[in-house]
């Protein structure tokens, strides 16, 4: 790739030596309406029947950006639009006459991928481009004629390697939750998909947390990217009460969380575990307590269906890992639990950002152990800001 180093240590950072690359110097225009976007009509219709009224602050920001073709990195609270925001600032870009792929996004799960695909679907209604999903368990159709696919990077990985489509018309290429991407877990696949793609792609990068040293990695791939970029303290989601619930011991936090689920009306929430483990212990205690809930994991083989149960309201509490930490959006969850501390203070953001969506209210009550105390420390301290202990007259709805 011109001006994109194509080397083995590709993704490989200097930790004592991360530094913030420099960002394009024009000011970014914001756009309070998008009437004024000057976005193809079929998109515009595709955008208010899917229920966007007006821009939000992303959305603002980003969409028309998107346009320049320049490569862009895009960090915005969960729940604020992202995904809304890259959607509407691709569709934008293709032609329908061109047949192939013109755009390429991928994301960590397949549950955020078909969210992702869903709205990709949802806005562009009134255009004839061709949306496909790539994930582990579909049956790939015909790719020939498709316009854009979104995936996760095994699924699409595997599809390019056996000749299933090829990129050499893709003029765009996402990455959605670009930290958890382009961390050890997904970085060779990452490297490898970039294989297939076109010198001159436009690359861009949208998540809640960009830690400083994504930003050198990037420097391998991007090109003098514009960064709209938020501050670590105000990254703990305006309109989402943080609590935390001190235990002794960890063998405590079972009877706590019996007597908080008894003590709240809870219209849906979720159960943050650091484990698969803990996730089948946990829901099968509470199971036998005959209280409505799930536990779903990337072990768990009817994940879709769990979480259609959940979504329908048919259960109330949903149990799981950080599996659906990122991006994935219930419109009703009021409430998070992080039974374990996460392991890292960007996954906290994620996983209290499932309540309190899109400027909604929502409580994030934390159980901390004795062992876990410093973990929350560490996390009040990083995003400038105090957990509070859960007072006893707390009423979540």
């Amino acid at each position: 790739m011109s001006d994109k180093e194509d080397t083995n240590n590709f993704f490989e950072v200097n930790e004592e030596n991360v530094t913030l690359q420099n960002n394009d110097k024009c000011d970014i225009l914001i756009y309070k309406t998008f009437e004024e976007m000057n976005l193809k009509q079929n998109i515009l219709r595709g955008i208010f029947s899917h229920g966007f009224e007006t821009p939000s602050y992303i959305q603002q920001k980003a969409i028309v950006q998107i346009q320049s073709k320049k490569d862009l990195i895009g960090q915005s609270q969960s729940g604020t639009g992202k995904t809304g925001a890259f959607t509407i600032g691709i569709l934008n870009l293709l032609t329908e006459k061109i047949k192939g792929v013109q755009a390429l996004i991928l994301s960590p799960t397949r549950e955020l991928s078909e969210q992702i695909y869903n709205v990709f679907l949802s806005i562009s209604k009134y255009t004839k481009l061709k949306i496909s999903l790539s994930v582990g368990g579909t049956i790939t159709e015909k790719l020939d004629d498709t316009n854009v696919i979104i995936g996760t990077p095994g699924r699409v990985l595997d599809l390019l390697k056996n000749q299933r489509f090829n990129l050499q018309n893709c003029s765009v290429f996402t990455l959605d939750e670009a930290d958890e991407m382009l961390s050890k877990g997904f970085k060779e696949q990452i490297y490898e998909i970039f294989q297939y793609v076109p010198n001159d792609i436009q690359v861009l990068l949208f998540s809640a947390t960009m830690p400083p040293e994504i930003f050198d990695i990037t420097k391998k791939f991007m090109r003098n990217p514009l960064n709209i970029l938020v501050k670590n303290e105000e990254l703990t989601l305006e309109g989402i009460r943080q609590y935390h619930v001190y235990v002794e011991e960890e063998s405590w936090k079972f009877d706590t969380l019996v007597d908080l689920y008894k003590m709240f009306e809870i219209t849906q929430g979720v159960i943050f575990c650091n484990s698969k483990q803990k996730v089948e212990n946990l829901t099968q205690r509470l199971l036998e307590q005959k209280f409505m809930v799930s536990g779903i994991h990337s072990d768990v083989t009817n994940r879709q269906a769990i979480m259609n149960d959940f979504k329908y309201g048919k259960t109330r509490i949903l149990i799981t890992t950080d599996l659906l930490a990122r991006g994935i959006d219930v419109q009703h969850i009021s409430l998070v639990i992080n039974y374990d501390i996460p392991r890292s203070k960007e996954i906290y953001i994620h996983r209290i950002g499932r309540s309190g969506r899109f400027g909604r209210k929502g409580i994030a009550i934390n159980f901390v152990s004795k062992q876990e105390a410093p973990l929350l420390k560490e996390i009040e301290k990083y995003y400038s800001t105090e957990i509070n202990e859960l007072p006893s007259d707390i009423k979540i709805n």
